[in-house]
């Protein structure tokens, strides 16, 4: 029984062949991270995404402690679809009981993961977070283990993410060319922060797709405001949340202007954002829908830079986060 699927744009993923859709569905809300997500409601929005047009969808062990895995396979082999029509990305190496970049474990990892998800391979590996292990640790042994994974049919691309950009150019200047098919950065492709834009030509150079997560800060961008552990700075806080209040007083919302803004590079091949509703994922395509139709609001997202100006791109050390 196939899903009708509207269209999305799709973008390609550097030289994995793969095109993803411009948003991405961030599944560590179905671990329940932010608060309980039935089982059924999981499933609903998974099928809610795939029929609005996003086939990429992003896990890991480490979110909710493997709930987050075992409701995104759920959601998936709910579609009934062929494997063909999504791609799926989970993550090795952060667990909840701690870090583990050894061979040993991240081959291990894959099998428990598909378990989980209920399929035969995935689309991406990543190692996750790895600026908490040892990057030399993860440029002589954790690639080359997923190299044989690959080799092996259990992922078709091997990635890396973390918080520090510096992680990224350490390991791909360090590993043979090829060794790497993507990264995914977060925190870093936002209103407040772009960062990320000034590695998007050295990333080209290397081949390397790239993924970008969090458009929202992990919460700073929002009306609500960011959980009680975000690691930033209360500089950086205050001029999100007034930020988010201009926006407010103006009948805009901040989540839409720094989702929109995240997506206008088309350079950054897909936007992860946690969804764990049917009503938040049509938020959020409605928000993607609009960009391709009329476009940013402009007048707005400068009245935002102008707030956020003296906190431009003011990151924070890897440590407390949910990622």
């Amino acid at each position: 029984m196939s899903i009708p699927q509207a269209k999305m744009e799709l973008r390609p993923l550097g030289n994995t062949g793969l095109k993803v859709s411009s948003i991405g569905f961030g599944a560590s809300p179905l671990g329940s991270v932010f608060g309980p997500v039935a089982e059924v409601d999981a499933v609903a929005t998974v099928r809610e995404a795939f029929r609005q047009g996003i086939n990429f969808f992003d896990t890991s062990p480490y979110y909710g402690g493997t709930l987050s895995e075992k409701m995104l396979g759920k959601g998936l082999k709910a579609l009934q679809v062929p494997r063909s029509d999504y791609i799926v990305a989970t993550k090795c190496g952060r667990y909840q009981e701690g870090f583990d970049f050894s061979a040993e474990r991240v081959t291990k990892s894959i099998d428990e993961s598909l378990e989980r998800l209920q399929l035969d391979y995935v689309d991406i590996l990543h190692c996750h977070d790895i600026e908490f292990g040892s990057l030399d640790q993860i440029v002589s042994e954790t690639i080359p283990a997923l190299q044989k994974l690959k080799r092996e049919g259990k992922t078709r691309f091997i990635g890396i993410t973390g918080l520090p950009l510096s992680i990224f150019t350490y390991v791909l200047d360090r590993v043979p060319p090829g060794s790497v098919d993507v990264i995914l950065s977060y925190c870093h492709y936002g209103v407040n922060d772009s960062t990320l834009f000034d590695l998007l030509p050295y990333l080209k150079s290397k081949g390397v797709g790239v993924i970008s997560a969090s458009p929202l800060a992990m919460g700073l961008l929002t009306e609500q405001g960011p959980p009680e552990w975000h690691p930033a700075s209360p500089e950086l806080k205050s001029a999100c949340k007034a930020a988010a209040g201009h926006c407010k007083s103006k009948g805009k919302k901040i989540t839409k202007l720094a989702l929109q803004y995240s997506l206008g590079n088309k350079e950054v091949s897909s936007v992860l954002v946690g969804m764990s509703s049917v009503s938040q994922v049509e938020e959020n395509v409605a928000a993607v829908r609009e960009l391709e139709g009329v476009g940013m609001d402009q007048e707005t997202l400068s009245e935002v830079e102008a707030i956020l100006e003296p906190v431009k791109n003011q990151t924070w050390p890897s440590g407390i986060d949910q990622n």
